[in-house]
């Protein structure tokens, strides 16, 4: 499904549960963003308004890499980042 600037993609048996996933370089037709706010910059944000984390990206790292953090109704949201 497709709006002007979003793109919401159904996936059935890929993931265990529920999730949200964000790909922070990405447009709606996984085109490269020129500017994008890397994924580390957001974990660094979330961590900063004590956000608690199922995995982490490497902070120290400059390679494609994700985090996934979890709401407390069982939901997971998986910020990804392919570069």
């Amino acid at each position: 499904m497709t709006s002007d600037n979003v793109k919401i993609s159904l996936f059935q048996g890929v993931f265990e549960n529920n999730i949200l996933t964000v790909n922070t370089c990405w447009d709606k037709n996984a085109n490269m963003i020129e500017n994008f706010t890397d994924v580390r910059d957001i974990q660094k944000h979330l961590k900063n308004n004590t956000i608690s984390f199922n995995s982490e990206a490497d902070k120290n790292s400059k390679v494609p890499t994700c985090f996934v953090v979890s709401y407390p109704d069982g939901n997971t949201i998986l910020a990804d980042q392919h570069i």
